[in-house]
């Protein structure tokens, strides 16, 4: 499980190094290999090889005649780009998806359980912001009787 939140710098080639809390995870579950995503909030989605693969497949499933649907396919098959850590820990991160996501040299990794996503730090903060009220008053009917 991937949790919690970490402030990370991209270097001038766009590189990522992941933290080292999750390093070991990533070697033992993927070897290493990941795959990065746009999402549909702008942000990047960073799965785990393993934990991508049954996503891709059900996404390619779905009927590409629905406009919807074809549209999603586009934009997370479309995008998907496998890489791998380098011995440093390292991932290199497309310039497209770069551009895509707004990340510039500060940008923010968010665990997600199985998967990861990476913010631009401004609009992590507009996320934040958002997280702190519902709109309108409107409580979530899933959420009706939860508690922390």
């Amino acid at each position: 499980m991937f949790r919690g939140v970490a402030t990370l710098n991209l270097d001038s080639k766009g590189r990522l190094a992941v933290p080292s809390r999750y390093r070991d995870a990533l070697q033992n579950q993927a070897e290493g290999r990941v795959v990065v995503t746009a999402d549909p909030s702008q942000c990047l989605l960073l799965f785990p090889l393993p934990e991508w693969e049954p996503i891709e497949k059900k996404l390619n499933s779905l009927s590409s005649f629905n406009p919807q649907t074809r549209s999603l396919q586009r934009l997370l098959v479309g995008n998907a780009h496998d890489l791998d850590l380098d011995a440093s820990g390292r991932i290199l991160l497309p310039a497209m998806l770069r551009d895509f996501a707004g990340l510039e040299k500060t940008v923010v990794l968010v665990g997600q359980g199985v998967k990861f996503e990476l913010w631009s730090e401004a609009r992590w903060q507009a996320q934040m912001e958002q997280a702190l009220v519902f709109r309108n008053g409107d409580m979530p009917p899933e959420l009706e009787g939860f508690s922390l």
